[in-house]
Formats: structure tokens, sequence, C-alpha cells
């Protein structure tokens, strides 16, 4: 396995790029590179671009090479999708999923083939090729029990310290990941509290960290580097706390505040990285996006915090249906030499549907604003179609400066656990432990039109659609393949005319159905 830890994920921005709405994207602004001019000139001769069409539908398609596009010069009538690869943006760093003890355990139920085929499912090339992946710093909702690497009370020294929990199964299946062949991903670690002798409430849900402990607490996180560095697994980044405002102290939580972040990661986190010679990257924030703007200008506004920030860390949780474009945009303007990534977003707080692939095609999931939002939020969380939710943020994110995009847990049992805190949600793929079925929901080759296609050092570039009721991005590889991903969320079957440098081909996309449209 390769990590390629130090490539660089950058920034390349037009700095004027609208958020985009639902219906119209345009970039203006455009910036030359040689390698696209050599790639894509100004001519408007035919182009023998080699493209095909990947597809997932309500009707059944899954992951199906459905069309092979032909390029010609001339107009066409069709509504369009113009590419513009001059213009360049941010730069991906990938897609994946997390490793939780509750799906390590779920595996270990299984026979070992079955097992091997589901990680293999994730992590080869020829399955989703997830190259960016998420994990817990002790224990979390998804854990089997809660547990700390540091359970002595006053063990300021950490002495004793220990990964010994992660053992049994968090570490045995991310070393499995890393055995495949072909397999290269980035793991992200964040912790969802302290132990619970370091906080103010001595509980593992909710309080704050104490004072006199904030120096313990950033000791804490460089041993957890260090010991998974000692069993061959390296951490590329963390963040500084999962969701800090604090879950209503339902399971594993920690409350903190942007100010008393912004203090922990200049005085302590920051600092011991330095003298520890850490490399790993530091994520800020690591909770939903309507309070990014807040947090983003508290540490990121502050000089002596943000030269040890690499970016923030985003969720989905605050509504069912917005991305919120307008937030990531400004926090991308703002503070543009920071990256933006999505680290956790499911389907939440309910028992998933088993074996019923129209179900995630449908109106009908619901997630925990639904019923416990306050009324003049809940317009933001209303029934939705699973498939639309995970194509709609992760291509209104990409068009908004998200730079990577990571699902909670790989794989749940048809209870949608083990968990814990009962705090049920939904995996891609679903086992049923009692029998050993396995079950690829749809949610699974959502991720793959992204995941599979979709590179690390991918460069979104330019798009204008007018094509309604689409919804679509695009970006070029770093092998100069060209992949637009595009959602129809209406029944009905659209057509649309692919444009590229004088050149077009017609497209046909089925009602109720994603596309990724590879051209080389």
């Amino acid at each position: 396995m390769k990590f390629n830890s130090d490539e660089p994920v950058e920034r390349l921005k037009s700095k004027n790029n609208p958020a985009p709405g639902f219906r119209r994207l345009s970039y203006s602004i455009p910036v030359l590179f040689l390698s696209l001019s050599v790639l894509f000139n100004n001519s408007c001769e035919d182009k023998a671009y080699n493209a095909r069409i990947i597809e997932t539908s309500r009707s059944g398609h899954k992951l199906i090479n459905t069309q092979t596009l032909v390029f010609s010069s001339g107009k066409s009538e069709l509504p369009h999708i113009t590419l513009r690869p001059e213009e360049r943006y941010q730069r991906i760093a990938g897609f994946g999923g997390s490793f939780t003890e509750s799906s390590a355990r779920v595996l270990n139920g299984l026979s070992k083939e079955k097992r091997k085929q589901i990680i293999h499912a994730y992590f080869s090339p020829e399955g989703a090729g997830y190259s960016l992946t998420r994990t817990h710093m002790g224990s979390c909702d998804f854990s089997l029990s809660n547990y700390t690497y540091a359970p002595v009370p006053g063990d300021t020294e950490l002495s004793h310290f220990s990964i010994e929990e992660d053992r049994e199964d968090l570490i045995p299946l991310i070393k499995d990941a890393m055995s495949v062949e072909g397999a290269s991903f980035r793991i992200v670690s964040s912790a969802w509290t302290a132990p619970p002798w370091m906080k103010d409430n001595n509980d593992w849900n909710g309080g704050s960290l104490l004072q006199e402990y904030y120096d313990t607490w950033a000791r804490y996180f460089c041993r957890y580097i260090e010991e998974y560095r000692k069993e061959g697994i390296p951490i590329w980044a963390v963040t500084t706390l999962n969701e800090p405002l604090g879950n209503d102290a339902q399971w594993e939580s920690m409350i903190f505040t942007p100010e008393q972040m912004a203090e922990f990661v200049k005085n302590n986190l920051g600092p011991a990285f330095e003298e520890e010679n850490i490399d790993t990257k530091i994520m800020i924030y690591d909770q939903n996006r309507e309070n990014l703007r807040e947090w983003a200008e508290c540490i990121l506004g502050d000089s002596a915090a943000a030269k040890y920030v690499w970016g923030t860390a985003v969720h989905w949780y605050s509504s069912t249906i917005d991305w919120y474009p307008e937030e990531l945009s400004y926090v991308n303007e703002k503070y543009p030499d920071k990256q933006l990534m999505h680290t956790e977003g499911c389907i939440d707080a309910q028992v998933p549907a088993w074996k019923d692939d129209k179900w995630y095609w449908s109106r009908e999931a619901t997630d925990w604003g639904y019923y416990y939002a306050a009324e003049e939020y809940k317009h933001l969380h209303p029934k939705y179609v699973p498939v639309y939710r995970y194509a709609r943020d992760i291509i209104g994110g990409l068009n908004s400066y998200i730079t990577g995009w990571i699902d909670w847990n790989m794989v749940l049992n048809d209870r949608g656990g083990p968990n814990h805190a009962e705090n049920w949600c939904a995996a891609p793929v679903l086992v049923n432990p009692e029998t050993g079925e396995v079950y690829y929901t749809p949610i699974y080759y959502v991720m793959c039109h992204f995941s599979k296609y979709i590179r690390p050092g991918a460069v979104r570039i330019g798009i204008d659609i007018d094509a309604r009721d689409l919804m679509a991005t695009a970006l070029v590889n770093p092998d100069g393949s060209i992949i637009v991903v595009v959602l129809n969320q209406t029944e009905t079957t659209g057509e649309f005319s692919l444009q590229l440098e004088g050149n077009h081909a017609e497209v046909t996309i089925p009602g109720s159905a994603l596309q990724s449209i590879i051209i080389n």
C-alpha cells in the first residue's frame, strides 16, 4: 500500500468563482495551464475523444457501462453542459469511508472469504478504490463500549497509555485494507472526547477539557500517532475534536468553543507536533456547516493558531437538502490557503432498509432533525431520497471547494449497529449477522461514482450548465482523463449536449440516475 502522505492537496482557485445553485454553474475567470492547453487546444475540429458513461439508476443499473460517446464539431440544439478545462480550482485529496470498531466487529463475524470480499470491494482499484478514510481516536458512538488510551486518572505523563483496545478489531481491519493489492489511502483520526478524568464533569459525555490538561491532551495525540506508526499505520491528519458543540451529551463528546479550540491549537497541539517532529496535518472544527463561518473566522483569523492548521473539517447533519455553498465558498474566499474537507455523513437516526433498493431511491428517509429540530429549522430536515442526498452533497460540495469527502461507517449490521449508544444508522454495506448475508446498498454504488473515477490529485475544472434539473461537476485526473458526474433527480429521461473545446457529444440520462462520464 502507498500513502503519498507528503503530496500537497492545494487549492488552485479562481478568486471570483461563485457558489453553485441547483441548475446553472458558471465559472468565468480563467487560469491557463500549459499542460491543459497542450491537451485541449482551441481548434473546433472533430476530436477523437474516447468517452464512456458509467451509470447507476433507480431502474437497476449499478455502475453499468451504458453508452460510448462520439464527439463531433458543430452545434447541438440540446441543452448543454460545457466543460472549461482551462479553469482550474481545488485539488482533490480523495473519497472514502470510516474504519470504526462497529464495522470491524461486524466484519469479524463473517467468514474469512466474505470479509475479504467486502474489504476488497472498498479498497481494490477494481472496487470502490477508497483513497481517504477516517477513524476514531478512543471510543465513539460506533464502538462497542466506552474506552480511552489513558484510563488511569491523573496520569499526566501518560505512563499507562495503550492502544490495546484497538488491536482486536480496528487495527486488524486497517491493516487488512492496507494489504489489498493496489490499495492507496490516507487516514484522518478524530477524538470524540478526552478521558473523563481530564474533563470538568468527569464523564464520557459532554463536559469541557480542564485547562490544566490542555498540554496532556496534546501529548495524547502525539502518543496515539506514534503508537499507530509503530503498527505500520501512518496517520495523515487529525481533527482537533469530533463535533465540539457536544451532541447534547448523548454519547462520547466534549465541548470546545471556537476560542478554546484556537487556544488549544496554537498553545498546545501545534507546538507539541512541532516539538515531536510530527508532520500529521491538523484540521479544525469537524461539525455541521451552518456554523462554519464563525469557527473559521475565530481560528483561521488567528494567525498564531492558523499557522498550524491545514484545513477545516465539516459534517452534513444540519440539513438533508442544503450543502451550504455560501458558507463553504465564503471560507474558501477568505482563507484560500486552507482546505475544506467533509469528514462525516450518513443516513442517521434510523434502522437501515434491508435488501430494498427502491427505498434508497425514494423520498422516505428521515434524520434526527425530522423529529427533534427546533420548529424554525424543521424545513431543513424534510424526508429525502438517500441516493440524492449523497450525490447532491458531494457534487455541490465539490463545486463549493470541498477537497475530500468521507462517509461514516463502511459496514454495519442490518439493525444499524452494533452501537453502544443505540444511535442506529445506515452504511453502504449491510450484513445480517445471523445468516451472513451481505447487502451492497445503492449508496455503495453512489460512492463508487466518485471514489473509483476521481483520483487523488484530480483538479476541479470549470463547468457551465443550462440543462434543466441536472446537477454536475467536472474534474481532470492526474492521468489527464476528465470525469464529469451528472445527477438527474427527476423521473424524466433527459438529453443534453456535452461540449468540450468546440466539440460536442449528445448524452441521454434516464430519470433517477447518476452518471460518471469518463473522457480520455
